[in-house]
């Protein structure tokens, strides 16, 4: 993982190699907070202590490597409203 700092990426692909079922609850609660559940599932997350923190606390069942490019910003989902052309 130091090897990520090193290089100047600022984004972290983490994926779930191990299963979380017989794991604590608290475990499993810090793969649901990766965005991860599945065994084969990857996210990519900014490299922030806060995910590192995560990371640290379920090394046994993730796989950590550099991203390729920078997470995209989550988006806000709008409503699409149609209006109705509706002249009688």
């Amino acid at each position: 993982m130091s090897e990520a700092k090193a290089e100047g990426f600022d984004a972290l692909t983490v994926t779930q190699v191990r299963s979380g079922a017989h794991a604590k609850p608290k475990t499993r609660g810090t793969l649901r907070a990766l965005g991860l559940g599945r065994i084969g599932k990857s996210n990519t997350l900014p490299d922030r202590p806060e995910i590192r923190g995560m990371i640290a606390r379920v090394p046994h069942l993730v796989e950590v490597t550099a991203a390729d490019h920078a997470p995209e910003p989550a988006r806000r989902r709008h409503q699409h409203v149609e209006e109705s052309t509706n002249e009688s």
